[in-house]
């Protein structure tokens, strides 16, 4: 069974941001193009197995429901739920933002 991928304005905003950073403020080009390969590959192994993340207890992800998980890449954590078959992303952050979780 596949999944569909949705995610939040937040979560592309996040994603967008992210790159454009590494783009333009970091000026490394090749690293945006790596990373965003890399990001878009983690999505899309979520599409097969959205389950292999375990459900997180996390006060600082409670926000997001009961059942929310990460998948993380690199240090970046993406932030999930998932409902019948679609695995809604939340947020794309930087670990380090998320105080208390691994």
């Amino acid at each position: 069974m596949l999944y569909r991928v949705e995610m939040s304005d937040e979560a592309n905003f996040d994603f967008k941001s992210y790159i454009t950073y590494i783009l333009l403020e970091c000026d490394a080009p090749l690293t945006a193009i790596k990373h965003y390969a890399g990001i878009t590959d983690a999505l899309k192994s979520l599409e097969r197995n959205p389950f292999i993340n375990p459900v997180k207890d996390n006060t600082s992800l409670r926000q997001y429901g009961m059942n929310v998980r990460r998948e993380n890449y690199k240090k970046m954590a993406i932030i999930y739920t998932v409902c019948d078959n679609i695995v809604f992303v939340h947020r794309i952050l930087a670990g380090s933002l998320i105080t208390g979780l691994n």
